[in-house]
C-alpha cells in the first residue's frame, strides 16, 4: 500500500503537499463560508465562486498541458506554488482588515483557476518522473489519500478556527505559510534521481495532436468522458454540503466542518484501498461513477443529520473510487512525451464542468432548495454515466472503421 514512500524525493513531495492541502482546506472552508457571510447566504453566489474558481481551467487548460510538456517541471511548480501563496496572503490580509467584499473573493478564485491551469496538469504529469511507471498508480493513490486525509482535518479544523478566532481572515494567511512545505520539498528534491521527461520542442498543432492521441485510444476516452460528467456536478456536491448543512440541517460553522469532514473520511479509505490495486479496471471505473450518483440522492433525502452525515461516508468513498481510477488508467496509457497534454485534457474535464454544474446546482438550490439541488446533481451523473459508455463506444467504432479499411 506504501511502496512509493521509499524513494525519497516523493516521500519529500509527499510530506510537503500534505501540508499544504490542509491549508487548502482551510481556504476552501474559508472562502465558502466568508461567501455566505457577505451575500448573508447566497447559494448562486457561492455558485459563481466555485464557478469562476474553475472557468479558468475550461477556457486556458489546454495551454497548460502544452506548456507542461515544453518545460521542466519542477521550476514551474515551484512559481505556481509562489504564486498561489501571495494570492492566499493578499485575500487574508483583505479578510482580516475588513475590506474584503465579494467581488474580491471573485477575483482571489479567478486568479487561482488560471494558475491551476499549468500547476495541476504539471503536477499530474510530474509524479511519474518522481517514482516511474511501476509504481505510478500507488503513488497516485497516495496522493489521493493524502489530499482526503487533509479534507478530513481541513475543514473540520477550518470550522473551529473560524469559531476561535472570530473570522475567516487568519485561516487564508495560514493556508499561504502552508505553502512553504511543497516549495521546500520542491526546492530540495535530489535532481539526480529524478527521471524527467525529454520537452517537446514547440511546434505547430500540438493542441490538436494531443486531442487526436486521446479520442483514437479507448483506453484513454472512456475514463475521460466519464470523468467529465462526475466532475460536473462532484464540484458543485462539495458546495451543496454547506447549502445542506446551514439551510437544511440549521448547523453552524463547526458542524459543516463535520460534515465535510465525514465526506473525506469516506474519500480517505477508498483512496487507501486504491492504493492496494496494481491497475485499476474498466469494472471499477464505471461502479464508481455509479455508486457516487445513487448515494448523491440518497443525502438529498436523508431525513435527519446524522443520517446525511453516514451517507456521506460512502459518497467518498464512490467518488473518491473513480476519481483514482480514471487519472491511474490515463497515465498508464499515455506515452511520457503525450502525458503533459493528455493530462491538460483530462483536468480540463475533471475542472472545467464546474463553471456549468455549480451556477445550474446553485441557481436550483435557490429555488427549490439545497435538497433539490443534490437529488439533481445525482441524477444527471447517472445519466452522464450512461452517456459517456455509450459516446466512448461510438467514437471507437467510428475511429476503427477507417483504420480496418486501409488496413
Amino acid at each position: 500500500m506504501f511502496r512509493s514512500l521509499r524513494i525519497r524525493n516523493y516521500r519529500m513531495f509527499l510530506s510537503g503537499t500534505a501540508v499544504s492541502n490542509v491549508g487548502t482546506w482551510l481556504q476552501r472552508t474559508a472562502q465558502d463560508w466568508l461567501v455566505l457571510d457577505l451575500t448573508h447566504g447566497s447559494a448562486a453566489a457561492l455558485g459563481t465562486a466555485t464557478a469562476l474558481q474553475f472557468l479558468p481551467m475550461l477556457l486556458f487548460g489546454l495551454f497548460g498541458g502544452v506548456l507542461a510538456d515544453r518545460y521542466p517541471k519542477r521550476p514551474i511548480l515551484i512559481v505556481a506554488q509562489s504564486l498561489m501563496a501571495l494570492l492566499a496572503l493578499t485575500i487574508g490580509v483583505l479578510t482580516v482588515t475588513g475590506v474584503a467584499q465579494v467581488w474580491h473573493v471573485y477575483l482571489m478564485a479567478f486568479t487561482l483557476g488560471v494558475i491551476s491551469c499549468v500547476e495541476v496538469p504539471t503536477r499530474q504529469a510530474f509524479v511519474v518522473e518522481m517514482v516511474g511507471r511501476r509504481d505510478l498508480s500507488n503513488a497516485i493513490a497516495l496522493n489521493s489519500s493524502m489530499f482526503n486525509l487533509a479534507r478530513v482535518v481541513g475543514p473540520a479544523l477550518a470550522g473551529v478556527l473560524i469559531y476561535v478566532l472570530g473570522g475567516t481572515g487568519p485561516l487564508f494567511l495560514i493556508n499561504g505559510l502552508t505553502f512553504t512545505a511543497v516549495i521546500s520539498s520542491l526546492v530540495f528534491m535530489r535532481r539526480s534521481e529524478l527521471n524527467p521527461a525529454v520537452p517537446v520542442p514547440r511546434a505547430k498543432g500540438q493542441l490538436r495532436e494531443g486531442l487526436r492521441y486521446v479520442i483514437q485510444r479507448e483506453e484513454l476516452l472512456l475514463p475521460i468522458l466519464l470523468i467529465a460528467f462526475v466532475s460536473m456536478f462532484s464540484q458543485s456536491f462539495s458546495m451543496s454540503i454547506a447549502l445542506m448543512a446551514r439551510q437544511v440541517f440549521n448547523a453552524g460553522a463547526s458542524s459543516f466542518g463535520l460534515a465535510s469532514s465525514m465526506f473525506a473520511i469516506g474519500a480517505l479509505g477508498g483512496a487507501l484501498l486504491a492504493a492496494r490495486r496494481a491497475r485499476p479496471s474498466k469494472r471499477m471505473l464505471i461502479a464508481g461513477a455509479i455508486g457516487f450518483g445513487l448515494f448523491q440522492v440518497a443525502t438529498a433525502v436523508a431525513p435527519f443529520y446524522p443520517a446525511y452525515l453516514l451517507l456521506l461516508v460512502p459518497t467518498g468513498i464512490a467518488l473518491i473510487t473513480i476519481n483514482t481510477a480514471a487519472n491511474a488508467s490515463v497515465q498508464l496509457a499515455t506515452s511520457p512525451d503525450m502525458r503533459g497534454r493528455v493530462m491538460g485534457i483530462y483536468m480540463l474535464v475533471f475542472t472545467g464542468g464546474a463553471p456549468l454544474g455549480a451556477p445550474l446546482i446553485g441557481w436550483l438550490s435557490d429555488l427549490g432548495g439545497p435538497r433539490a439541488g443534490v437529488l439533481l446533481s445525482g441524477l444527471m451523473v447517472l445519466v452522464g454515466t450512461g452517456l459517456a459508455v455509450l459516446c466512448a463506444r461510438m467514437i471507437g467504432a467510428r475511429v476503427a472503421k477507417p483504420a480496418l479499411a486501409t488496413a
